[in-house]
């Protein structure tokens, strides 16, 4: 017996170590189930949850079936009991609206009507709970959406939540290579185990499609969007399927990145032009292949042209011409094409930010029903801050997805605390006037300005093997934010923190308000220390970290940061008005009319649109030069609030997560002193001004900050690609 306990006892400290280091370390995301606290609302919820009414079993019941058990179970403290029958009280009720008793559909008559799509009701009436919807996918839904309002321990009385996804299609981009590298990711490793697939199902597929299905994200594009077509043969096709199989209990597609060239490259052919009939047949003959292993694929994503990817133009054919040979494989099937807009040419020396309308705008309407246009939230590539894509309104004819970075290629990597639903709020909110006054890109993204058939958004994922899948601890943050303004565009980011500080945290206001409040300022106070007053792409060459606002030496114009500031002893910034590239035209006239006058632009977009000297006077009074300075520092100084804030934080959360999150703090306050330092002492190479009195001697010279290398940094492609 001693003998057995010896060699049990290492497993089983192990096991309880491996348990305990996931729970500690934020791998249950915002799915955080614990037991509610407060004693009245925690017999409150017994009292209307004493037993579960469900339908019929499919395998989205059984997955609301597990999810209750654990979800209530911890809740409640409590075993939860299922029943066939709705007894007379006291129960909470899960059935589609055609499984509903006559009389509670009598009583719920007016919501149901109003049900479409993936929506569903949650209606309390006396001390009975009901969640019901058109499809199962909508009692899932319905049942996340109550377990988080139990989570945040808000009450069931006069509970009425009718919630109808304003976006159809609700996607994550995973930037992942087959060999499982992740570019631009910061997080680990791809959580994707190709090699073991399909053979091996690790556990953690499952949880990622429990925490996507819990804000409503529906699909998942697996692969990088510089594909392999690798992943279009039969051998990877086969893995694809086994994800499948574990995503759709939980409503969500797979879709997968199309590289152009495949049909050369895996298919034998000698070309792959789009008009070319045997292109066309291989293409058809690929999707049927697909459809017959995956019956509900979602479709393909494509990158053409753009960054060295093959593409039509490559054959003297358009986007159109690309696209609709695509959608035409899909139709059949009911498969959409998202082909991204992120496009631009070294052959096109005026303004990398308007390439894209350029290239697209002319096409408006041409493309396929099943065709949707994936443009990026600004016109160069995932800033810390960019006004609005000018393509937003610009095509009334054709779909717009929004493309979304959760992943923080410009704003530090996962070391940074940024809470991004900020910088989504604001492009969402952005007003086009395509309409006139009014005409949000929100209504754009969901399709309602120009009564658009489909609709979508995607996020490029921050997501990997660490054990809190972001890196970051706050990284998550940016995940659930991305899938809660995917369902719904018009949220607040305020609503969505304090949303996910309470589901992940803890239902105590004496966190919740100050870690909010870090949360709320964190995205201005990256751009402040970054890349304030409409400064953009100044990073450090490739892996983007870092500031590199010297870079110049790049073989195309436009992959330079001094392409973007245009630095000179006159002043800084880019022309975008009539007088310079004309960019502001893209705009509707009442957009352009306000960028275009340096009185009325918004300051946090007056070097994005403007070339001005260094005595320019700002709002405050300041200069050009001495507000700059001041924007840097005050970066520098909120990060530092930050710290103090967190300092005191430690009763609230666990000890990992403080520690964890504490010692990223302390690597962003090194970081944004390097961003002030670096970039202010090379600007002043050509303001020749002393630094404002508010801005703090830089601890380094010019030269020690343009000797630093980082040639190992994370998320880029390793040698041998």
């Amino acid at each position: 017996m001693f003998i057995l306990c010896k060699r049990l006892f290492p497993a089983l400290f192990l096991f309880l170590w491996f348990t305990v280091s996931h729970a500690q370390g934020g791998y249950e995301l915002w799915l955080n189930y614990r037991k509610t606290e407060n004693p009245e609302t925690l017999e409150h919820y017994r009292t209307h949850l004493l037993s579960v009414v469900m339908d019929e079993n499919s395998e989205t019941v059984d997955a609301i079936r597990e999810e209750l058990s654990t979800g209530l179970g911890l809740m409640l403290d409590s075993t939860v009991s299922f029943i066939s029958e709705i007894p007379e009280k006291n129960s909470l009720v899960i059935r589609k609206t055609e499984n509903l008793p006559s009389g509670l559909r009598n009583t719920l008559k007016k919501d149901i009507a109003t049900i479409e799509n993936d929506g569903f009701l949650i209606r309390a009436s006396g001390n009975t709970v009901i969640i019901t919807a058109r499809k199962d996918v909508g009692l899932l839904y319905g049942t996340f959406r109550l377990l988080h309002h139990l989570q945040q321990g808000l009450p069931l009385r006069n509970l009425r939540i009718l919630d109808i996804p304003k976006t159809d299609i609700r996607v994550l981009n995973h930037w992942d290579n087959l060999d499982r590298t992740v570019e631009r990711g910061y997080a680990g490793a791809s959580i994707w185990k190709w090699h073991r697939l399909p053979g091996y199902i690790d556990p953690r597929y499952k949880d990622y499609a429990r925490a996507n299905a819990s804000v409503g994200i529906n699909g998942t594009v697996l692969t990088n969007v510089n594909a392999s077509a690798l992943v279009l043969t039969p051998a990877y096709i086969e893995k694809v399927a086994a994800l499948a199989e574990v995503f759709r209990p939980y409503g969500i597609k797979v879709y997968l990145t199309a590289r152009f060239s495949a049909p050369m490259e895996i298919g034998g052919l000698q070309t792959a032009d789009p008009l070319d009939p045997g292109v066309r047949q291989w293409w058809r003959d690929k999707v049927d292949e697909i459809y017959k292993t995956i019956p509900d694929f979602g479709g393909f994503l494509v990158k053409a042209n753009s960054e060295g990817q093959p593409g039509p133009q490559n054959y003297g054919r358009s986007h159109v011409d690309g696209a609709n040979m695509m959608a035409e494989a899909m139709a059949p099937h009911g498969g959409i094409v998202m082909w991204r807009a992120f496009v631009y040419s070294e052959h096109d020396t005026t303004d990398r930010a308007k390439q894209a309308y350029n290239e697209f705008v002319p096409l408006d309407g041409k493309f396929m029903e099943n065709v949707l246009v994936q443009v990026k939230n600004g016109a160069i590539d995932f800033q810390p801050r960019e006004p609005f894509h000018p393509m937003f309104g610009a095509m009334p004819h054709t779909p717009l997805m929004m493309e979304f970075q959760m992943t923080q290629e410009y704003l530090g990597f996962s070391t940074h605390l940024v809470f991004l639903p900020k910088l989504y709020e604001e492009v969402l909110q952005s007003d086009t006037y395509r309409h006139g006054k009014g005409s949000l890109v929100a209504r754009v993204v969901d399709g309602t300005l120009d009564n658009k058939k489909i609709s979508g958004m995607a996020g490029v994922a921050n997501i990997g093997s660490d054990i809190n899948w972001t890196g970051h601890p706050f990284a998550q943050a940016n995940w659930y934010g991305f899938g809660r303004l995917a369902w719904d565009p018009y949220l607040s980011a305020s609503q969505i923190a304090d949303e996910w500080l309470r589901l992940t945290f803890t239902n105590d206001n004496n966190f919740i308000k100050p870690v909010k409040n870090i949360m709320l300022e964190s995205h201005e106070t990256v751009v402040d220390y970054m890349t304030p007053l409409g400064l953009h792409h100044i990073m450090d060459t490739g892996h983007h970290y870092g500031p590199g606002p010297w870079v110049g030496n790049l073989s195309r114009p436009e992959w330079n940061p001094v392409y973007y500031h245009k630095a000179d002893t006159a002043g800084i910034g880019f022309d975008r008005t009539p007088s310079g590239s004309n960019a502001t035209a893209q705009y509707a006239g009442e957009v352009a009319a306000t960028f275009n006058n340096v009185k009325t632009c918004p300051e946090k977009f007056l070097l994005w649109f403007h070339h001005l000297p260094w005595d320019y006077k700002l709002q405050s009074g300041n200069t050009l030069w001495d507000g700059l300075g001041i924007r840097y520092q005050e970066g520098v100084n909120r990060v530092r609030e930050a710290q103090k804030t967190w300092a005191v934080m430690e009763p609230y959360v666990n000890k990992q997560q403080f520690e964890e999150v504490r010692m990223l703090l302390g690597i962003q306050h090194e970081e944004a002193q390097w961003w002030r330092d670096a970039c202010m002492l090379y600007f002043q190479t050509f303001s020749k001004q002393p630094f404002p009195e508010e801005m703090e001697t830089p601890l380094h010279s010019l030269e020690y900050y343009r000797s630093l290398k980082f040639p190992y940094a994370p998320g880029i492609s390793p040698q041998w690609h």
